[in-house]
C-alpha cells in the first residue's frame, strides 16, 4: 500500500510540474527534438524514405503566388520545399497570434488558409 501512495506522489508532482511550471517544457523539448534527429538519421541510413505526393501544392503554389510580392515569393519557395517543412511552418506561423517577418498578416493567413 505505501508503494501505491508513493506512486501517487510522485505522479502528482511530475504533474504539477507539467502543468502548473515551464519547467518541463525544455526537456520535453530537447526529448522530441531527439527523436525527430533520430528518426531522420535512421531514413538518411536506410536511404528509403515513404514521400507522399501532393499533386494539389503546384496548384495551390499559383494561387498563393498571384498575391505575393517577390520578396513574398522567395521566402514560400523555402517552405515548399517538402511536406514536412509545410507542416512545420503550419504548425509555426497558422495560428491565431503568430506574426511572420516577411509575408503581410493578411497573405499569412492566406497562405495558411490554403495551406
Amino acid at each position: 500500500m505505501r508503494g501505491w501512495i508513493g506512486l501517487a506522489i510522485i505522479a502528482g508532482i511530475i504533474y504539477y510540474f507539467a502543468t502548473e511550471t515551464d519547467k518541463l517544457d525544455k526537456p520535453i523539448n530537447d526529448i522530441k527534438t531527439m527523436f525527430t534527429k533520430a528518426d531522420k538519421k535512421l531514413d538518411s541510413m536506410t536511404g528509403t524514405k515513404i514521400t507522399k505526393i501532393d499533386k494539389h501544392i503546384p496548384q495551390i503554389k499559383t494561387e498563393i503566388y498571384e498575391r505575393l510580392s517577390t520578396i513574398e515569393i522567395r521566402e514560400l519557395d523555402g517552405v515548399f520545399t517538402s511536406n514536412e517543412a509545410i507542416s512545420e511552418f503550419k504548425s509555426q506561423y497558422c495560428h491565431s497570434s503568430a506574426r511572420h517577418p516577411v509575408f503581410t498578416k493578411d497573405n499569412l493567413q492566406f497562405i495558411c488558409d490554403k495551406i
